[in-house]
């Protein structure tokens, strides 16, 4: 068994993961995101329970850069005191266990690639839209993160008058139509004309960033997650269609493009940290 957890701007969740499923499930709302102690103790209070049970480790996903050799982590999205906090070895001397952190997106990739939609292929980008528009990377079925924890960023490529991320979150549709994402699916499943073209719209940006990945990454599978995912039947036409002129045709046929089914798949990929972790320690004292 192991500990997952996701630290995301708004709410934190731990789970237990046994046997490739989340288990035991624990959600608290961030109280004071000015106050670095009182986030990390919440923190704390959250996975202590936890590690009375018999786990191998705490892995964690958290929603900005991470130097993963040491366990610091820089500028979390959304909370403003995170600015850079030594999160490993404040965990670790807490509970005395193994911990591993990541960029969220990139727990997300990872879990569906060991546990979810994604296990039957060697090359993967997972891309997460929200409040933020996120990607991580599987090649030759390894996690590639980059020399600072930032590769497959896409949302801040240029794009238009901004950039992607602006086009491809929730601020598409607050900034550029004055509703949000959950107001424009409910809207749309009334059969909203209006909600249906700002979907069809939403589609097309996000086909524009999917082309950006195939041109850099030429996955075999793309798994979409997040909230705004959720609006995928009335997005996927467009998404789709969009994809039309791209330079090579025959890559965007051989390419899989599929929706997260898991809620809890970035629980799974934070969990999945702890196990590739002691599985490259236990190969190497075997060498």
């Amino acid at each position: 068994m192991t500990i997952g957890v996701d630290l995301g701007g708004s709410t934190i969740r731990a789970g237990i993961e046994k046997d490739g499923a989340i288990t035991q499930l624990s959600i608290v709302s961030l109280q004071n995101k000015d106050s670095e102690q009182a986030t990390v103790s919440q923190l704390l209070d959250l996975i202590r329970p936890y590690t009375k049970l018999p786990v191998k480790g705490i892995g964690i996903g958290v929603p900005s850069v991470v130097d993963i050799k040491n366990g610091i982590v820089y500028n979390v999205v959304n909370i403003p005191s995170w600015e850079r906090v030594e999160l490993r070895k404040i965990l670790e001397e807490e509970f005395g266990l193994p911990v591993f952190i990541n960029n969220d997106v990139n727990c997300f990739t990872l879990g569906e690639h060991r546990f979810g939609l994604a296990k039957e292929y060697s090359s993967v980008v997972g891309i997460t839209i929200g409040t933020g528009l996120g990607s991580g990377l599987i090649t030759n079925n390894r996690l590639y993160m980059g020399h600072n924890c930032g590769a497959g960023e896409i949302g801040m490529l240029p794009y238009l008058d901004q950039n992607l991320e602006y086009y491809v979150c929730s601020n598409f549709f607050e900034k550029k139509h004055g509703l949000t994402a959950y107001e424009t699916h409910k809207a749309a499943r009334k059969g909203s004309t209006r909600a249906l073209k700002i979907w069809e719209e939403f589609g097309v940006h996000l086909g524009f960033a999917i082309k950006a990945v195939i041109y850099a990454y030429d996955p075999e599978v793309v798994i979409l997650g997040g909230s705004i995912a959720k609006g995928y039947d009335y997005f996927k036409e467009a998404m789709h269609h969009s994809l039309d002129d791209f330079a090579f045709p025959q890559s965007v046929k051989r390419l899989k493009i599929l929706r997260s089914q898991d809620d809890c798949i970035a629980l799974l990929g934070a969990a999945a940290l702890v196990h590739q972790a002691l599985n490259q320690t236990h190969t190497a004292n075997h060498v």
